[in-house]
C-alpha cells in the first residue's frame, strides 16, 4: 500500500510539472515546443507548413541558442518643418540625385533633422547669417580667395519660401567650401609633387553644420577653422599688412609667397606635439621644440635637386649611435653596379670599390664573398651592401630613425666643410645635421631625462647601440620658403626644389607651367660607365649620399 502511494504521488508531481511548463510563455521555457500550424496534421511534424519559411539551422534550434532578434531597418522621418525648410529639403533632394557631393549629402541629413532655417528670417538673412557672409568676403586676408565662394546677396529680401531656401542653401555650400579650404582642401599636395607626403585634415561637413549652428558667433567659428600654429598666424598678420600697403599704392613682393606658405601650414598636422623635431628644407635648419619653445637649433644639409629631400611627418622611434650603414638602392644602382659589372664576366670582376669603402655583401641577410658572385646575373633583390661602424662610416656617429615610405633619416656625416656653406643642398635625400651628438642629447634629455654623460659614453664606445624613444616625438620635415623672424619681419628662402609655382597655380585654379623641379628628376637614372682610370666613381656619392 505504501509503495502504491509513493508511485501515485510521483505521478502527480510529474503531471503538475508538465502542466506548469505548458502554461509558461514560449520565451521562458528551456526548450519550447514549436507552435502548431493550422496547415499541418497534429500528428505529423515531418514537413514544414507550406506557407511558412524553411526550418532554421541546427545552431538556431539548439536547446541553448538564444532567440534571433528581428532587426527592422527604418529610415528616420524628417521632423516637422516650415515652408522654407520644406523647400530646402526638396531642392537638396534634387541636388543629391544629380551629384555625389558630400556637402549636399551632409545638408540633406542636417535639414531632415531641423525644422527651422538656420540663416533666413522673414526679413532676409539673420544677423548671424550676415556676419558669416562678411567673414567669407574677408577670405583674402586669410590667404584664400573670396571670389571662390558663390555667396547669396546679403541684402536680398526673398519673395517666396523657394527664394529663401535657395539663398540658405547657397550660403550653406559656401560655408562648407570655406571650411574645406581653411583646412587645406583646395588641392591635394601629393598631386602637386611626389615630394609631398602629407594629407590635410579636413572636417566632416555634417560636423561643420552642426557646430556652426550651435556656435554663439558663427563668423568666429569660421576663423577658428584655420590652423592654430603660431607661424601661420604671424604670416596671416603679415599678409593683412601687405594687402593694406598694396591698397595704399605700395608694392609688396612677398604677398604671393606668404599665401603659398600659409597654404603649406594647412597641410601640417593639427597637433605638432609637445616635443618635436622640425627640419625646414629651404632654410637648412633643424629645431627641437618643447612646449612651443625652441630649445635647440642646428644646421642641416639636404638633398640636391636630383635627390630632393621629401616633405612629411613621421614619429621618431630610436636614435642609433655608431650605426651600420646599408647602402640605399639609388647608390647601388648608380655607383656600385657599374663598377661591379665593369669586368663583364664571371671571372673578371671589379670588387675593389667594395674594399675601398669597407663595404661587405649580404645575400639574404648572410655575409658572402663578393668575389663569388656573378654580378651580371645575380638577383639583386637578395643582395645588400653594408658598412660597419667606424671612422669611415658615411652615417658618422649618430642616426635618427623615423620610419617612413621614403627610407629617409637624419644623420651625421664624415664629409668636412658641408656646414660652412650658406646653401646646403648636396648629395642624396637624407638630411645631415651639424652636431648630431648634441641634438641627440637634447632629445633624449627631454624624452627620458638622459644625462649628457650617458650620451657621450654611447658616442665614444664605437659600438653600435640604439636607444628607443619613450614618448611621442614626431619629426616634421617641412618646405617653408617664407617665415616670420624674431623681429616680426618676413624672412624668405630660396625655392631650391622649385615647388612654389605649382602650389601658387593650384590654389588659384591655374595650371602650373612645367619646370625643371625635383619631380622631373629621372626616378631611375641610367647607370654611368665606370671610369677606366679608377673605380672610385662611388667616392662623391658615398661621401654625400645619405
Amino acid at each position: 500500500m505504501r509503495v502504491r502511494c509513493l508511485v501515485a504521488a510521483s505521478v502527480a508531481i510529474e503531471v503538475l510539472a508538465l502542466s506548469a511548463v505548458a502554461s509558461m510563455p514560449a520565451f521562458a521555457q528551456d526548450n519550447p515546443a514549436p507552435t502548431q500550424s493550422a496547415g499541418a496534421p497534429s500528428g505529423d511534424t515531418s514537413q514544414p507548413p507550406s506557407d511558412t519559411t524553411p526550418a532554421a539551422s541546427p545552431e538556431a534550434t539548439s536547446p541553448n541558442a538564444a532567440p534571433t532578434p528581428t532587426v527592422v531597418q527604418t529610415t528616420p522621418q524628417p521632423v516637422a518643418a516650415t515652408p522654407v525648410v520644406e523647400s530646402i529639403r526638396s531642392k537638396l533632394a534634387d541636388l543629391d540625385k544629380a551629384s555625389s557631393s558630400d556637402d549636399v549629402s551632409a545638408l540633406v541629413t542636417f535639414y531632415n533633422e531641423r525644422g527651422e532655417p538656420l540663416w533666413m528670417t522673414d526679413m532676409g538673412f539673420s544677423g548671424e547669417g550676415l556676419a558669416v557672409i562678411d567673414e567669407i568676403l574677408r577670405a583674402d586676408d586669410w590667404g584664400l580667395s573670396s571670389s571662390a565662394f558663390d555667396l547669396p546677396p546679403s541684402g536680398d529680401l526673398p519673395a517666396s519660401p523657394e527664394d529663401a531656401a535657395a539663398n540658405e542653401i547657397k550660403l550653406d555650400l559656401a560655408i562648407l567650401k570655406y571650411a574645406r579650404f581653411a583646412r587645406g582642401g583646395r588641392t591635394d599636395p601629393a598631386k602637386l609633387s611626389k615630394l609631398y607626403g602629407m594629407t590635410p585634415t579636413l572636417r566632416d561637413p555634417k560636423a561643420v553644420m552642426t557646430e556652426i549652428a550651435a556656435a554663439d558667433a558663427p563668423d568666429a567659428y569660421l576663423r577658428l577653422l584655420h590652423p592654430k600654429h603660431e607661424q601661420f598666424h604671424l604670416l596671416h598678420q603679415a599678409l593683412v599688412k601687405a594687402r593694406a600697403e598694396s591698397e595704399a599704392g605700395a608694392k609688396s613682393a612677398n604677398t604671393q609667397k606668404i599665401i603659398v606658405n600659409m597654404e603649406r601650414w594647412r597641410w601640417m598636422p593639427e597637433n605638432l606635439s609637445s616635443l618635436y623635431v622640425w627640419l625646414n628644407i629651404p632654410s637648412y635648419i633643424v629645431d627641437v621644440v618643447k612646449d612651443g619653445k625652441t630649445i635647440y637649433t642646428d644646421k642641416i644639409v639636404v638633398g640636391e635637386l636630383k635627390y630632393a629631400t621629401p616633405v612629411f611627418s613621421a614619429d621618431l622611434k630610436s636614435i642609433v649611435f655608431n650605426p651600420e650603414w646599408t647602402v640605399p638602392p639609388t647608390i647601388v644602382r648608380e655607383n656600385l653596379l657599374p663598377n661591379l659589372r665593369g669586368g663583364g664576366g664571371l671571372f673578371s670582376r671589379n670588387t675593389a670599390i667594395l674594399d675601398q669603402h669597407e663595404l661587405k655583401v649580404k645575400y639574404n641577410g648572410r655575409l658572402v664573398d663578393a668575389g663569388s658572385i656573378d654580378w651580371n646575373n645575380v638577383n639583386m633583390g637578395a643582395i645588400s651592401f653594408v658598412q660597419a661602424p667606424g671612422p669611415n662610416n658615411v652615417l658618422g656617429k649618430v642616426k635618427f630613425v623615423y620610419p617612413n615610405p621614403y627610407s629617409v633619416y637624419m644623420h651625421d656625416t664624415i664629409k668636412v666643410g658641408l656646414f660652412d656653406k650658406e646653401e646646403r643642398s648636396e648629395g642624396h635625400n637624407c638630411p645631415r645635421v651639424g652636431n648630431p651628438g648634441k641634438i641627440a642629447a637634447v632629445v633624449l634629455a627631454a624624452d627620458q631625462n638622459m644625462p649628457q654623460a650617458d650620451v657621450d659614453k654611447l658616442l665614444s664606445t664605437g659600438y653600435n647601440s640604439s636607444i628607443n624613444i619613450t614618448h611621442h616625438v614626431p619629426v616634421h620635415t617641412s618646405y617653408f620658403t617664407a617665415m616670420i623672424d624674431d623681429q616680426g619681419k618676413v624672412e624668405t628662402f630660396a625655392d631650391i626644389y622649385k615647388l612654389d609655382p605649382a602650389v601658387a597655380a593650384a590654389i588659384t585654379g591655374k595650371v602650373p607651367k612645367p619646370e625643371a623641379f625635383a619631380d622631373n628628376a629621372d626616378p631611375k637614372p641610367k647607370p654611368q660607365k665606370p671610369s677606366s682610370a679608377s673605380p672610385s666613381g662611388l667616392v662623391p656619392g658615398i661621401a654625400t649620399s645619405n
